[in-house]
């Protein structure tokens, strides 16, 4: 996946959104949107690990590490890719027979 593609796509859709890299071989980044409003996401990938971290009102709401922080930057990339908005991303799928 390509943090700064992703960036530059949620930033087309009206997200504020930024990517660094950093490092002679590109190691480390930086990732974070602004879903809206005092609600910011940031994915971190360093020597030290990878991050994901959700804030809102400058609260920590939910910090993932590792497997978990990468699934959830690829659920926002889906969301992205299937083109919902975050805020009407269903939170369970019900099928009625």
């Amino acid at each position: 996946m390509n943090l700064q593609a992703l960036a530059i796509v949620l930033e087309r859709r009206g997200y504020p959104a930024s990517c660094y890299t950093c490092g002679g071989q590109m190691s480390s980044a930086s990732f974070m949107v602004s879903l809206n409003e005092n609600h910011l996401i940031r994915f971190l990938v360093s020597d030290y690990g990878i991050t994901w971290t959700e804030m809102r009102d400058d609260r920590e709401l939910m910090k993932l590490e590792g497997a978990e922080a990468i699934s959830q930057l690829q659920e926002l990339a889906d969301l992205v890719k299937y083109s919902i908005a975050p805020c009407e991303a269903p939170a369970l799928v019900t099928k009625t027979i």
